[in-house]
């Protein structure tokens, strides 16, 4: 009997592990009149990963192969207890020298970060563009979109207005939030996607119930992975993220990043 239990456990941390480390790609395909039918915007979502080393991950060399058009960070990118960057500047060096496009926004373990002003300053030096509470337009080929992003809702740092001021609503709109409780916190968001994080798709996952618990939902939260649709023309998508917090343990629900494709309802 013991050595059953044994074997169990085994099998359980090895399974544990695999969910930690190894990294899925989610496909998510996004469709919007207002994409030119003879174009697509392919958005690379990297989220929650937690000072993670990820330099020997593969993840530079898929980016690089993948056609990229755009990268978005959504938030806690480090730690709170976070004391050295190294390992996460040198994977964000190369993330920028691959694809210059890199947009970013805080999350709830930046602002906790005794040593926040240092980061943040320190993204900006590297050229990665500071989304909080602040918009770009974005063109790619014949289409041109609006790349908004709030600070984090989770500390109650954002400013959704400044974030969306002066926008042409015509252009498809992101917004880039950490914490998906901002559309628990404002109803009508004038955005035709939203892509969050902080969730960790609840680090827990259970057979049909889903996530086990996410901060600010509480046990078995209405949105904590993958795409919700929250009327004809606005969604909101959250990605389960690369890292782990309170505990080092994933189960049923593997480390990822996002590849979300944006195109015409014609190319489908």
């Amino acid at each position: 009997m013991k050595k059953i239990l044994v074997l169990i456990l085994i099998i359980l941390c090895s399974y544990i592990y695999y969910q930690v480390t190894d990294i899925k790609v989610n496909k998510v395909n996004i469709y919007s009149d207002k994409i030119s039918n003879d174009s697509s915007i392919r958005i690379l979502q990297i989220s929650d990963i937690h000072n993670r080393n990820l330099n020997n991950t593969g993840l530079i060399h898929y980016i690089r192969e993948s056609n990229i058009d755009m990268i978005v960070l959504t938030g806690d990118i480090i730690d709170a207890k976070t004391e050295d960057f190294e390992h996460i500047y040198s994977f964000l060096d190369s993330l920028i020298s691959v694809n210059p496009n890199v947009y970013f926004v805080s999350g709830n373990h930046e602002w906790r970060n005794p040593n926040k002003d240092e980061f943040i300053a320190s993204l900006k030096k590297k050229n990665l563009i500071d989304l909080n509470n602040s918009n770009k337009v974005f063109e790619n080929d014949n289409t041109k979109i609006n790349i908004c992003g709030i600070d984090d809702p989770y500390s109650n740092h954002e400013d959704i207005y400044s974030a969306f001021e002066n926008i042409d609503s015509n252009f498809f709109t992101i917004l880039l939030s950490h914490s998906p409780n901002v559309i628990l916190k404002y109803e009508n968001i004038d955005s035709n996607l939203i892509l969050c994080g902080h969730t960790h798709g609840g680090q827990i996952r259970l057979p049909i119930i889903g996530g086990l618990i996410a901060p600010g939902q509480g046990f078995f939260p209405k949105y904590d992975k993958g795409l919700y649709e929250l009327d004809t023309d606005r969604s909101i998508y959250i990605d389960s993220g690369l890292g782990t917090s309170t505990l080092p343990i994933r189960f049923l629900n593997k480390s990822q990043i996002s590849l979300i494709i944006l195109q015409n309802k014609k190319n489908d």
